[in-house]
């Protein structure tokens, strides 16, 4: 039987295959935070600089930069003009080498989780985002993984911006994640991350997101003109002046728009291969809809906040996300349905894989069959 993540490659290559039959080319690009433990010097710096350069030996496109708390990084995904499968390679090897690039630099724990308990330490002052005030009281940092998601014509425009596309393709994210969250929720403290703020009191503190919501500010987030903190998007200075201050700029947030799925969380064990395969399964259903002029019809205007399960494993009165992913059908028949589109095999040097989204989807919950009961589809 073929792994997970051979199924996942597979069923990539023929969802690009068929996006580009449609005329269109996808974009996909990741953000993973993490942290780490310094070594006992008050004075320890890493050498992001060192990383980024090992980074490019290793060909991922990308580069590690320091995060908001103590002892945070994030993994920025680079715009090289990566495909979906490239960059889901990209991220797979960011995970696995983070933790030994790390080391070199002495540092003996590199914590890639959803949660770092008791990672800071401060409190904000009111109605501040960077003022702390004398209480010191412990921080549990969450990590998470972000995927952004566009698509470009044979122009190379960006049809985010065109058509209410990005609004459907939001509400396409916003109708599947619910079903899907085992993909990008993958461990148990991962739903922890999403009670952090409720449980700990954190809410001034932490910004992560606790259910599926939309706009540009939500979990699933559309960035047309304006970003999650406000901010314009797409802005370019071009002029500075001797304070090295910006005093003429110019906007296209055209060019950057896209859909920011927020809600992953890092862990060891997300597969972004899989993450990959949902996120281009969302896009084909909003280009299908595009290509037919249907995507502001089809739009609901109100688009209610949904919360997510409390765990992977089911309660008295919930599913949980192993048991709604095992009863969804939508990602299996998506990816069968792909097969039968697409003029492109997946790959000519192996045999055809009959019902490969049937497969993809028995091996992700393979994973989980040794801790838990399934409920089945009828």
């Amino acid at each position: 039987m073929q792994s997970c993540n051979a199924l996942a490659k597979e069923a990539i290559i023929i969802i690009q295959a068929y996006i580009t039959q449609l005329g269109f080319r996808p974009s996909i690009h990741f953000e993973l935070e993490g942290c780490f433990q310094s070594p006992d010097n008050s004075k320890f710096s890493l050498n992001y600089a060192l990383i980024n350069k090992q980074f490019q030996y290793l060909d991922i496109d990308g580069e590690l930069v320091p995060e908001y708390w103590k002892n945070q990084w994030e993994y920025v995904s680079k715009f090289n003009g990566q495909s979906p499968l490239k960059e889901a390679t990209n991220l797979t090897r960011a995970i696995a080498n983070i933790p030994s690039l790390l080391s070199l630099q002495g540092i003996q724990k590199t914590l890639i989780k959803p949660v770092v308990w008791s990672g800071d330490q401060g409190k904000l002052a009111i109605g501040s985002n960077n003022i702390f005030t004398n209480d010191n009281r412990v921080v549990h940092i969450p990590n998470a993984i972000q995927m952004n998601i566009s698509a470009t014509n044979l122009n190379g425009d960006n049809i985010i911006a065109d058509k209410s596309f990005g609004e459907y393709l939001q509400q396409c994210f916003m109708n599947t994640s619910l079903a899907c969250c085992l993909l990008y929720l993958p461990e148990e403290e991962a739903f922890e991350r999403l009670a952090l703020k409720e449980r700990y009191g954190l809410a001034q503190e932490l910004c992560s997101p606790v259910d599926i919501s939309g706009g540009h500010q939500g979990s699933i987030a559309l960035y047309k003109e304006l970003g999650k903190h406000n901010q314009k998007m797409g802005e370019q200075p071009l002029l500075f002046n001797k304070f090295n201050e910006v005093i003429i700029s110019e906007i296209d947030w055209q060019k950057t728009a896209r859909i920011e799925h927020r809600l992953g969380a890092s862990s060891l064990v997300y597969n972004a291969y899989v993450n990959v395969v949902y996120g281009l399964l969302n896009l084909v259903d909003a280009i299908e809809v595009y290509c037919k002029g249907g995507c502001e019809l089809l739009l609901n205007k109100e688009q209610l906040a949904t919360d997510l399960p409390k765990s992977l494993y089911d309660n008295a009165s919930d599913d949980g996300a192993i048991s709604l992913f095992a009863q969804d059908r939508w990602f299996s028949n998506a990816i069968n349905l792909m097969q039968e589109k697409s003029q492109v095999r997946s790959n000519s040097n192996t045999q055809y894989i009959d019902r490969l989204g049937d497969k993809l989807q028995r091996a992700i919950l393979k994973h989980y069959q040794q801790n838990t009961l399934l409920k089945t589809a009828n």
